[in-house]
């Protein structure tokens, strides 16, 4: 059996999966501001999956990470300190674990359905914003730490990060409602201004051949994206092509399908010849 352990800033999803890549079990507890106590509440949660024979797992970090040694340098929301994830939950889980950006592995679980393209922009737009390339079915390492929801933009005149601008929590800060309570057209038509103006940046720099919008505010996605392609179009050159644009596969379940997914990649070794 496989672990996914998916650490939001609100909530922590944990997973079970089957050799075949089948969700057996989910359990999701409240993420605690404090690490020790989220391993603790780790330990106390994972009975509930009725798996006991984990062969190997992976863990998905909202932040930047220390891949080599398994710890985590910073976080979005969270005020832990740098801790070794990795070692720690290993000794609660019994199992090897590796650990990665939530993003990137959110992109890669989307990536690897669009077998038809090679480079797949996936940006997620929730409480903040982030985004992976992944490139060939795997997660790019030339942008492995890119945290595109820290682009500078415009903002009446002041430069404001992109996510402090255009994320679900901006969105309610701005608007009073929470993405999914919008269904004013002109306002949807504002959102889709902002978000265009944090992607046209990712197009021009990445140029890839898909963008995929995941996330909380994406799944409202019908809601926007006419708007969005039309604010796109304003910017696009001979240079600067703007691609086809996607909605998510999935949408809660993104971070721990691309667990399982990196968990494939990385912990199986070829075998001997």
């Amino acid at each position: 059996m496989f672990l996914a352990v998916d650490i939001g800033g609100t909530k922590t999803l944990l997973a079970c999966f089957d050799d075949k890549g089948k969700i057996t079990a989910e359990v999701k507890f409240a993420t605690s501001q404090t690490y020790s106590e989220w391993l603790q509440d780790l330990a106390k949660n994972l009975p509930a999956l009725k798996c006991d024979d984990f062969q190997k797992g992976c863990v998905a970090v909202p932040g930047r990470l220390d891949r080599e040694n398994g710890i985590a340098l910073g976080y979005g929301t969270l005020q832990w300190g740098q801790e070794s994830i990795q070692a720690d939950v290993e000794a609660t889980t019994h199992c090897p674990i590796l650990l990665e950006n939530d993003a990137k592995l959110a992109g890669l679980s989307e990536g690897i359905l669009l077998k038809d393209f090679k480079n797949v922009l996936y940006v997620t737009i929730g409480t903040g914003i982030s985004c992976a390339l992944i490139t060939d079915g795997k997660i790019n390492p030339a942008l492995a730490d890119s945290e595109g929801g820290q682009i500078l933009i415009d903002d009446r005149g002041q430069a404001k990060q992109w996510e402090d601008v255009s994320s679900g929590h901006a969105i309610v800060e701005r608007f009073g409602k929470l993405a999914s309570e919008i269904n004013d057209t002109e306002v949807w038509k504002s959102i889709s201004r902002d978000f265009s103006r944090g992607l046209i940046n990712l197009i021009a720099v990445i140029q890839p051949e898909v963008i995929v919008m995941g996330g909380g505010v994406s799944t409202n996605f019908d809601k926007y994206i006419p708007y969005l392609q039309k604010e796109l179009k304003k910017y696009e050159t001979p240079l600067v092509p703007i691609p086809p644009i996607r909605q998510a596969v999935h949408s809660e379940e993104a971070v721990i399908y691309g667990c399982y997914e990196y968990g494939k990649q990385h912990h199986e070794k070829p075998a001997a010849k």
